[in-house]
């Protein structure tokens, strides 16, 4: 599966997603998976060739916005693999830092005020 890097209009649908994969140096009937997002990234395009024609999937976020994985600034495509793919559609931000787990220490025996004979 490839991302690409660079925004697409989302207004085309098949052959401007083919055209867009071939602007890439990538050729669309290979059997990859090709995603592509719009400039603001709350609209996604995938578009796969199965070998007997076209398919396409498209997915606009209501909140937020889809995160790309970290690139260089030479790439113009990063390839991911299904989970990440997953991820990435579902809006899931791998990239915002996280707050780590607190454990609340267990009380002792003197913290819960009792006393030993």
């Amino acid at each position: 599966m490839f991302v690409a890097i660079e925004p697409l209009d989302m207004r085309g649908s098949f052959d401007a997603l083919a055209g867009a994969v071939r602007r890439l140096g990538l050729d669309p009937v290979d059997g990859h998976l090709y995603l592509f997002l719009n400039r603001s990234r709350r609209i996604a395009k995938a578009l796969w060739f199965d070998g007997s024609g076209w398919c396409t999937l498209g997915k606009r976020l209501e909140a937020g916005s889809f995160q790309l994985p970290s690139t260089s600034d030479q790439q113009s495509q990063v390839s991911i693999d299904g989970s990440a793919f997953a991820s990435l559609l579902a809006g899931i931000d791998f990239t915002a830092s996280r707050r780590g787990w607190y454990r609340r220490p267990r009380p002792t025996l003197v913290d819960r005020g009792s006393t030993d004979p």
